[in-house]
């Protein structure tokens, strides 16, 4: 979705004190001022969108960084799965058959990357992308500008704890959280990986064997997120 709904935001008010705000709907206005002030507040804004596999999270960042350059906010969008282990080396590593796994990730690659777009904001930092036709990464693809005010980044595991993703976290401003209901969220992940080539009895073993353990342990840090936006 390129727009969102405009029907009012609140917070949700049953929400344990200790846990991050809710928006009860994703609402364009709301996010793209919470965005501005952090702009006004910072040189560059590295603003990380995490949740489950197949909760929204590109549909959500695509929309934003839309909404920011009709703004005028100059704005890049940088995937986490763009440091993807590549199929070769998933191959030597024993581990493409649960791709997607945190192991199966160059995390500490993904935060020199971070590291760079927040201090080198004099010069063109160039990421990689992540192709779904092929489901390879693409190295040099984007092009992070100096004028560039705004990173967008969103990926599966942004609140992990472990190492080195905690100095993942560290290194944006904000982590939100894109939620969605569980049954809808494994429809549009099975629709997804049958339209990109597998068989719709391989799409829904691999959601029920590999999507969702990477799932329960995205949701266990959802906690961690300093907005929980419901698509």
């Amino acid at each position: 979705m390129s727009t969102f709904p405009r029907s009012p935001v609140r917070e949700d008010e049953s929400r344990p004190a200790s846990g991050p705000p809710h928006l009860d709907t994703v609402d364009q206005n709301h996010l793209v001022a919470r965005i501005e002030e952090l702009a006004a507040a910072h040189d560059r804004v590295l603003l990380g969108i995490t949740g489950s596999p197949g909760a929204g999270k590109s549909t959500l960042a695509a929309g934003l960084a839309e909404a920011l350059r009709t703004r005028g906010v100059p704005v890049a969008a940088v995937p986490m799965d763009g440091f993807h282990l590549a199929d070769v080396e998933l191959d030597r590593l024993g581990r493409r058959e649960r791709k997607g796994a945190i192991d199966t990730f160059d995390g500490y690659g993904y935060l020199a990357l971070l590291r760079r777009l927040a201090s080198e904001t004099g010069n063109t930092v160039y990421a990689p992308t992540f192709d779904r036709t092929t489901e390879q990464p693409v190295a040099g693809a984007i092009a992070v500008e100096p004028a560039t005010r705004v990173v967008l980044t969103e990926g599966n595991y942004l609140l992990d704890e472990s190492g080195p993703w905690g100095d993942v976290r560290r290194a944006l401003t904000e982590v939100w959280y894109c939620d969605l209901p569980d049954d809808v969220r494994r429809q549009r992940l099975v629709a997804r990986h049958i339209r990109f080539g597998k068989t719709p009895a391989h799409a829904r073993q691999w959601v029920d064997e590999v999507d969702q353990r990477n799932a329960e342990r995205i949701e266990a840090a959802r906690r961690l997120a300093d907005l929980v936006v419901h698509a």
